[in-house]
């Protein structure tokens, strides 16, 4: 039986058509590109590779390039404003309030990023947590230790929780562990990821079973 769900938030709890995770991208480019002294496309080829192995960039950073700077890296990646182009979403708010289970966020993103989406979408009193990449010692998603950390914090475990993430990478770490994850595509980007695949929040309650 189902305890607890645990959200990924960005591309997740809003669409991605506002383009927020895009800037990110531009952000974290523009950085490298300057703190690896090399061209945009090669920053950009060396992030993709990393990304295979590393959960997010910053870990990359700090566990190959002997980087330490990460809240000039948070501050650069996630200005205050970013979450401007966002509207408040009475839908999610609602479908959010509607299902009778609590609910946590799980992000690669710091916490300040965090509390900026929630706030402007104005849900964040709907979850009892956040878990941010400082909260999980800078490891983040889908490292098992940092699921495992999530679940214990919460006091469930893998099958109690439902995961929904927009990143098959993330969602494959979290079934790994015996857990019961959802990807969120909402473009149909993954056509051939097997299921449960959803392309609407929504579509969550019939993965909810009985509660």
């Amino acid at each position: 039986m189902l305890k607890y769900l645990l959200f990924d938030l960005d591309n997740t709890l809003y669409s991605a058509r506002y383009g927020l995770e895009d800037a990110v991208s531009r952000r974290i480019l523009a950085f490298l590109t300057r703190y690896l002294g090399v061209p945009a496309p090669e920053a950009a080829r060396e992030r993709r590779i990393a990304l295979k192995k590393h959960g997010t960039t910053l870990e990359w950073l700090m566990a190959e390039k002997g980087f330490t700077g990460v809240d000039a890296y948070y501050a650069e990646i996630h200005p205050e404003g970013e979450a401007s182009a966002l509207e408040p979403d009475p839908a999610l708010r609602d479908f959010l309030e509607g299902v009778p289970l609590p609910k946590a966020i799980l992000t690669n993103a710091p916490l300040e990023h965090a509390v900026r989406i929630l706030d402007k979408l104005r849900v964040r009193d709907c979850f009892t947590h956040i878990f941010d990449m400082r909260r999980n010692n800078f490891v983040g998603k889908p490292a098992p230790e940092t699921f495992r950390r999530v679940l214990d914090a919460l006091g469930v475990t893998p099958a109690e929780t439902l995961f929904v993430d927009d990143y098959p990478f993330y969602v494959d770490g979290y079934r790994a562990l015996g857990g019961q994850g959802v990807l969120f595509d909402e473009k149909n980007a993954h056509p051939d990821y097997p299921p449960p695949r959803i392309g609407d929040l929504r579509e969550l309650g019939g993965f909810l079973g009985p509660l």
